[in-house]
């Protein structure tokens, strides 16, 4: 085994509790957490912990929440704990220089992607977004770049054709949490290796905006699929049925029409709804199949079940278009 780190743990989201939960269950000793401070969130704006917060606080660990790292005294407060590493997660606050110099192997961040491919907000988004058939997670030693830094470890895998963000991000934390062990057990041991990022290979994972949701039926099927598997489950993709908006949580690319049951349609109209789901025709007369739905006041079902309640909302010759709700919320 190799020798035990003492580590300084910065994250926020679940994404980042999963890593902390990993190195509280290994030989290494977390000494102190930093997270984002607590927030007001919900419909009742309560202030309620991050999930990070709420794994450290049950551990008995530290918890430092400065709101950025611009007072002298929070970089000697971390200063004064002597840790040998900063273990960097979706922290979501800038480190200075300062910071990163200070442990004694640096601080390294659990990035979900394939680096330099995606760097930035989101980048599990982006990668399905753009139809990326593979991504994963890099461990990088941090610079004062945006994910620039050198690379230490990363980990592969597939992106399905049926998988959403949602889901995509759930496969992604145990190879985090993987990757992350590895790179820590080879700098403890001294035989961490490291790799520059080629900057010419790099994109911006821009962060999502509700806009980005609306659905332009005049896209192929394969277009409109990744779009609604992408921003699910945030933002959530979004249509006009009649006076009706319907957001779409997970649509799949239906099997191509044959000489024999092609009608060409205006595209959006709905061509079949049955048990196995929602199909639309798209551009070229290509078609999805929407497999779960929401409808205003409701939550999310699997398309089977909305239509046993909204049978003549979604009957064929039906058709979804553009909508001008908020798109700022």
């Amino acid at each position: 085994m190799s020798k035990s780190l003492k580590i300084i743990f910065a994250g926020t989201p679940e994404f980042s509790a999963q890593s902390l939960m990993a190195l509280i269950s290994s030989h290494h000793q977390v000494i102190a957490v930093y997270t984002q401070p607590d927030r007001r969130s919900g419909r009742g704006k309560k202030i309620s912990q991050s999930p990070v917060k709420k794994i450290a606080l049950e551990n008995n660990i530290p918890v430092i929440q400065p709101d950025n790292f611009r007072d002298p005294t929070s970089i000697e407060q971390l200063a004064s704990l002597k840790a040998d590493i900063m273990v960097v997660v979706a922290y979501g606050i800038l480190l200075p220089q300062s910071i990163l110099d200070t442990p004694k192997f640096g601080c390294i961040n659990v990035h979900a992607s394939l680096l330099p491919r995606w760097r930035g907000a989101a980048p599990i988004e982006r990668a399905l977004l753009a139809g990326d058939q593979t991504t994963g997670v890099t461990i990088m030693q941090m610079d004062q770049g945006l994910d620039t830094g050198d690379m230490l470890t990363k980990e592969t895998i597939d992106i399905t054709p049926t998988m959403t963000s949602g889901q995509l991000h759930d496969a992604l934390i145990p190879v985090g949490c993987m990757a992350l062990l590895d790179s820590l057990r080879k700098i403890a041991e001294g035989t961490s290796r490291s790799s520059v990022q080629d900057n010419k290979l790099s994109c911006y994972a821009n962060k999502l905006f509700k806009s980005e949701g609306q659905i332009d039926w005049n896209q192929s099927a394969e277009q409109i699929s990744l779009l609604i598997r992408g921003l699910s489950p945030r933002p959530v993709a979004y249509s006009n049925l009649g006076d009706t908006v319907i957001r779409l949580w997970n649509a799949v690319v239906s099997a191509p029409s044959t000489a024999a049951d092609f009608e060409p349609q205006l595209t959006g109209t709905i061509c079949k709804a049955d048990k196995t789901g929602i199909e639309v025709f798209c551009k070229d007369g290509t078609k999805i199949l929407i497999k779960s739905l929401q409808v205003p006041g409701g939550k999310a079902l699997n398309a089977n079940d909305l239509i046993n309640s909204k049978r003549q909302l979604f009957a064929p010759g039906c058709r979804f278009t553009h909508t001008s709700i908020d798109a700022t919320k």
